[in-house]
């Protein structure tokens, strides 16, 4: 059994920002924008070396993504940061009016995603911000695992144009990908073969799968396992390729049941091929002030609870 408990653990936050300062010294267009928050979001190192392409814009973060429309209307690469709260429920209407709308080439990085925000509670911790986002015509949203797959997606969104929704969490979470991986929007990793059952994961929600994988195989339960790092597009030819194989599937994503990775693969499931399928996500409920790891167990987002939705979706297979 592959040993999971002694990967290093790093920010995701603090990847971005990194590889922010890379593009930077590579593409003279790129920009970030802040309302306030460069510390919490680990940007000094950006503001430092790049002081006229960091703008902070204080707590405004409506002003925030109008001026990220301006700067991309003048050709330039505008990367906005802030606490996904911020990122998307504050300023959605700007988002949909003068970003999306008009296909801006702005990209949204939005950290401190979900329930494992933790202690900050139900206030900053988001879980509807895939389904806002994915539902806006032409907006791509992505949500990687790792400080690894963190630093490959922001390196290829530099390179994509049009709107982009990159997703990431607070916390210190293992680091299990390729830290030389080339990451292609819209197609699926695959980061366990099996044949008795799909798993479909998505951000923190990997890491958790894949310790469930370990603990089904020892039971003789062989799992496939998916890292759907985009959500939209969604690479549909992998997943149906995956639950032709297997007959059945479980997704798993740190964010509200409605509206998410598991809506958009039931979707996709009902329309091209209807098969057995169980949801382990955020049942209607906000969240609360807690350690992270102690919150996706009560949420029902624990290792166990991906175990659990495997056997209850194989009794129906």
């Amino acid at each position: 059994m592959t040993n999971l408990t002694t990967l290093e653990k790093k920010d995701k936050g603090e990847r971005c920002s990194d590889d922010l300062t890379e593009l930077r010294q590579n593409k003279k267009k790129v920009g970030v924008i802040y309302p306030a928050l460069a510390g919490s979001r680990k940007k000094n190192k950006f503001q430092n070396e790049f002081p006229d392409r960091f703008f902070q814009v204080g707590i405004a973060e409506a002003n925030m993504m109008g001026l990220a429309a301006g700067l991309a209307t003048a050709g330039k690469i505008p990367f906005t940061g802030t606490f996904a709260n911020f990122s998307t429920g504050r300023v959605y209407d700007q988002i949909r009016q003068s970003i999306a709308y008009s296909g801006k080439n702005v990209k949204i990085c939005a950290s401190h995603a979900g329930l494992t925000l933790g202690e900050d509670g139900a206030t900053h911790q988001i879980l509807e911000d895939i389904g806002l986002m994915k539902m806006l015509p032409g907006m791509v949203v992505i949500n990687p695992c790792d400080y690894n797959q963190t630093k490959a997606a922001t390196i290829a969104i530099a390179e994509h144009y049009g709107p982009v929704y990159l997703r990431f969490g607070r916390p210190k979470w293992p680091i299990f990908t390729d830290a030389n991986q080339k990451f292609e929007i819209g197609k699926a990793d695959l980061m366990e073969s099996g044949s008795d059952i799909t798993i479909i994961a998505t951000g923190h929600m990997v890491w958790q799968a894949k310790q469930a994988v370990e603990r089904l195989r020892s039971e003789g339960i062989s799992a496939e396992l998916l890292n759907l790092h985009t959500i939209k597009p969604l690479d549909e030819e992998a997943i149906l390729d995956s639950v032709s194989k297997t007959k059945c599937v479980v997704s798993a994503e740190e964010h509200q049941i409605n509206g998410g990775l598991g809506d958009s693969v039931a979707q996709l499931l009902a329309r091209k091929m209807p098969s057995p399928m169980e949801m382990v996500a955020v049942n209607d409920k906000f969240g609360e002030s807690g350690d992270p790891i102690e919150l996706l167990d009560k949420y029902g987002l624990g290792v166990s609870d991906v175990v659990t939705a495997v056997k209850n979706v194989l009794s129906r297979k």
